[in-house]
């Protein structure tokens, strides 16, 4: 027997009940930690785990901004902005960026990290984060209380010490963080390797 929750309708639960459901439900979810800078040349650093890749051919990132924060404000006036990905040993750090700081306060000196510029686009970098995918916004898509960012990728920066010998990233030395529901993060666990069946020699095995 399942319990039926409505999302929609004169039935819906209402956003207090619906929301947790939502991020408890759908899990992991990988985090973007996203700095970005405001007109009065803040550097605003802050993680959103409504996030992916939606597009190869370009390379296109969405994250989406839930109400409107700093990273939103400053987007709508400054285009550029850095995706990282935070590493288990930056869980503090990360955690600590979600703060509900004034918008003149930087998360950078906050969390004690450290600045670096970016190669392609007018934002600093964390130069603790292994990994930096440098942005610029495509659109920034209104989904009523909340905004869906779309961004083009221009750059991309790969701490050596996380590369495999084919020149990728490692998962097992990345070991990046991803939020759950309620206040839980979560951490690298294990991991299953399978490769994709192909129609002409596997199709017997479905």
């Amino acid at each position: 027997m399942r319990r039926e929750f409505p999302m929609a309708g004169p039935e819906a639960l209402p956003y207090a009940t619906a929301y947790p459901l939502l991020t408890s439900s759908v899990v992991p979810r990988p985090i973007a930690w996203v700095s970005t800078r405001s007109l009065e040349g803040v550097d605003n650093l802050a993680p959103h785990s409504f996030f992916n890749v939606v597009g190869t051919r370009p390379p296109v990132l969405g994250f989406t901004s839930v109400g409107e924060k700093d990273t939103l404000r400053n987007l709508r006036v400054h285009q550029d902005y850095v995706i990282h990905i935070a590493s288990a040993d930056l869980f503090d750090a990360e955690n600590h960026t979600s703060i509900d700081a004034p918008s003149d306060q930087s998360e950078f000196d906050l969390a004690h990290l450290t600045r670096e510029p970016a190669k392609a686009v007018d934002a600093s970098r964390v130069a603790e984060a292994p990994i930096a995918l440098e942005c610029r916004v495509r659109e920034l898509i209104s989904l009523g209380a909340d905004t869906l960012v779309l961004g083009d990728l221009l750059h991309v920066a790969v701490a050596e010490e996380m590369l495999a010998d084919d020149g990728l990233p490692d998962i097992d030395r990345l070991r990046p963080l991803s939020r759950l529901g309620r206040t839980e993060w979560g951490l690298l666990g294990e991991i299953r390797r399978a490769d994709r069946p192909r129609w002409d020699t596997d199709s017997h095995r479905l």
